[in-house]
């Protein structure tokens, strides 16, 4: 799941940023508007939080262009402002939901998980792909019934090739969906963490992730 967090006060943002990791979020940041809107419309995301008060552009104002794209991602606000018309004004702008700072962080989690579980875009909490179960709400993976562990970026390189299962996923959608935006991964790094997914939820007679040459990865259950 990737989340963008639109936020001008960096250690605020750098501070939900680690606690949506330690959930298995991938988070990239934007410290004013207009940047904040141009990452927002040229990327995917499954959710947005944004700050009200923005430099550039206000946070009205991103929200508005974002929703005028067509883009339906639950957009959650974070704002020191907590009169009720700057709620209204949001809502009717676009948003989904509104926290008000100062916040708890396992609140604010919450919220983020709550958002990405409306269907606007419907994902089972739990998917079965023949002996191997994932649960997104505790993170766990069982194969054959047996706890599997995974690292963190494990956990999310196999969860974005269940969620896209059956279709073709290159290096560069993998690292959008599983790195951060500004990250820079050394050459191999795709394919030492598909290696170590594989030794962990494949046997030799019973293979799930294929290697598509020249285009990237496929997982497929059939």
């Amino acid at each position: 799941m990737k989340i963008l967090i639109i936020e001008d006060d960096i250690f605020l943002a750098q501070t939900i940023k680690r606690a949506l990791f330690a959930y298995s979020f991938n988070v990239d940041t934007a410290h004013d508007g207009k940047s904040g809107s141009y990452i927002a419309r040229i990327n995917r995301y499954d959710l947005i939080l944004l700050d009200l008060i923005l430099p550039d552009k206000s946070g009205v104002s991103v929200c508005r262009e974002i929703r005028s794209e067509g883009i339906k991602c639950p957009i959650l606000i974070v704002s020191s402002q907590s009169e009720v018309p700057d709620k209204v004004t949001m809502l009717n702008a676009g948003a989904d939901d509104y926290i008000t700072k100062p916040f708890n962080m396992e609140e604010l989690v919450a919220r983020v998980n709550a958002l990405i579980r409306r269907p606007y875009e419907i994902l089972d909490n739990v998917m079965t792909l023949n002996d191997l179960t994932i649960d997104t709400n505790t993170q766990t993976v069982t194969k054959s019934g047996e706890n599997v562990y995974l690292t963190r970026r494990e956990y999310m390189l196999l969860n974005c090739f269940a969620r896209h299962e059956g279709r073709i996923l290159t290096r560069g959608k993998i690292l959008e969906e599983v790195w951060e935006r500004d990250a820079s991964p050394m050459t191999n790094t795709i394919e030492t963490h598909v290696r170590n997914l594989r030794k962990k939820i494949e046997t030799d007679d019973k293979r799930i992730i294929y290697t598509v040459n020249g285009r990237g990865y496929r997982m497929s259950v059939k």
